[in-house]
């Protein structure tokens, strides 16, 4: 287990990153460590990198100081990548080669163990509940337990997915203890929707199609789509899980287009098909209920490609 206030020991200038389409996991994990090496390291400059999360997560704190335009700098002396590989932080992936030591912290059974200083479980439902461990509980308070949990929530889908283990209810359990308004935190960062939002959810719904005898369905937002209504990948969220609540669904996609013959897919699937190992056939990664990857081709070529997959997966079944 890697001692983070041993690694840091010394260190001026810290960073922190996580993925790219930062998600309430990424966010959590990266404002609590740094909220956390901030209280442990009053000396140290420690900036979190990442992608201009949404705002539906503003009431962290440090969310209005993190740093989404990459500056370059000249050296930095740790480095630490949260959520995922370093290779997928998008503009903060240059950090790691000017950092003199870089620490990765995940729970992606994709990651193998991306740097000599990593800790990844993918048994973990979520990278708050790997981080909660290697963070000393004395140091911990009101503000770094509403992160963590935020982070949990949100990887769990409110301690529902399959990846809620004994252990996260525990690990929630110890953190609301800290007296945060966490019934608010749910509805407000979970379930909550604009109207836009709401709109968005319910036309990919409408236009879905099932396919593989009904177990499978997909729904898609093409680019003339999302210029029309305005919207972004922050406003996805939440449409591929009420795709799989659909009875008999053993496998959702909700596929969203990013360019032209390229789609975003995201898939979430029951215990017959695992979505890690089919995403990360395409180059993806994720877990084994809940994984995503892109993909290059028409639509129909795209659905063909995960459908010779899925239906491998299905046999074996």
């Amino acid at each position: 287990m890697i001692d983070i206030l041993k690694e840091c020991e010394g260190a001026k200038k810290i960073g922190i990153s996580g993925h790219v389409r930062p998600d309430g996991d990424c966010v959590g994990s990266t404002l609590a460590l740094q909220m956390y090496l901030r209280k442990c390291l009053p000396d140290a400059e420690i900036t979190v990198y990442l992608e201009q999360p949404p705002e539906i997560f503003c009431e962290i704190v440090g969310f209005n100081a993190i740093n989404s335009e990459f500056p370059d700098v000249e050296e930095m002396d740790v480095f630490f990548v949260l959520d995922c590989m370093p290779d997928r932080t998008g503009g903060a992936a240059k950090y790691e080669t000017i950092a003199k030591k870089t620490i990765n912290i995940d729970h992606h059974m994709s990651n193998p163990g991306s740097t000599p200083l990593s800790v990844v479980k993918p048994e973990a439902g979520s990278c708050c509940e790997v981080l909660m461990d290697l963070l000393k509980e004395e140091k911990l308070d009101k503000d770094i337990a509403m992160s963590l949990y935020i982070g949990i929530i949100h990887d769990t889908g409110v301690f529902q997915y399959s990846c809620t283990s004994p252990d996260t209810m525990m690990k929630g359990a110890k953190l609301i203890a800290y007296g945060f308004d966490y019934p608010r935190l749910i509805q407000e960062t979970f379930y909550q929707k604009t109207y836009m939002q709401t709109q968005i959810m319910g036309r990919v719904l409408m236009e879905s199609v099932r396919f593989m005898d009904g177990k499978c369905i997909v729904g898609l937002l093409d680019k003339k789509t999302q210029e029309f209504y305005n919207v972004t990948p922050k406003d996805f969220d939440g449409i591929v899980n009420q795709l799989r609540n659909i009875k008999g669904i053993s496998c959702a996609i909700f596929m969203y287009q990013t360019d032209v013959l390229e789609y975003k897919a995201s898939l979430r699937t029951d215990e017959t098909i695992n979505a890690a190992a089919i995403s990360t056939y395409f180059g993806g990664g994720g877990h084994a209920r809940a994984a995503g990857c892109t993909l290059q081709g028409t639509f129909y070529d795209c659905i063909n490609n995960l459908s010779a997959q899925i239906e491998k997966q299905l046999e074996k079944a």
